[in-house]
This record gives structure tokens, sequence and C-alpha cells, in this order.
């Protein structure tokens, strides 16, 4: 009876050399990640930051007001947000 088959440890240490090749290779020639953002991007960004004091006053004030209980929803200004999600799509037949 034959307990170990040589052919197959053999085929695992041929596979196993390779790896351990591939892996030392590599490692002197990883790149790092690089992100780049466009000109656009950039663009928002500075429009965003500019508007950042009227943003947190606007944020405060709307937190006093639903605290207080006299914030208001102008339900015309929901419902022409709302209307485009619930309007039947148009069937292509």
């Amino acid at each position: 009876m034959k307990i170990n088959d040589s052919q197959r440890i053999s085929a695992y240490r041929t596979y196993q050399q390779q790896s351990d090749t591939r892996t030392n290779q590599s490692t002197g020639k990883r790149r790092k990640d690089e992100v780049q953002f466009s000109a656009e991007a950039m663009e928002l960004l500075g429009a965003q930051r500019a508007d950042e004091p009227n943003r947190a006053q606007r944020i405060e004030s709307l937190k006093n007001e639903v605290s207080a209980g006299t914030y208001e929803v102008d339900a015309g200004k929901l419902v022409e947000k709302l209307l485009p999600f619930f309007r039947p799509v148009a069937s292509k037949e």
C-alpha cells in the first residue's frame, strides 16, 4: 500500500517555489496608489468651502426651529421634489 504519492508532493513544492519567486520579485516593484482630482472637482470643493459659514448658520437655524416646534414645511416645494419619483414611466409599446 502506497501512502504518499511522490509526484503530488513534488508538484506542490514546484508551485510553492514559483509562488515564492513571484512574491520576492514583486516586492521591489510595488507602486503606491494614487488619486487625482479633476479641475471641476476642485472647483466644486472650493465652492462648497466658500459656503461653509452660511451652511452652518442655516443648519443651526433649522435645528432651533425644529426644537421650538415652529418649523413648517412648504408643501408645494415638497411636492415639486417628490413628483418626478411618483410619475408613472411611459411604456415603450
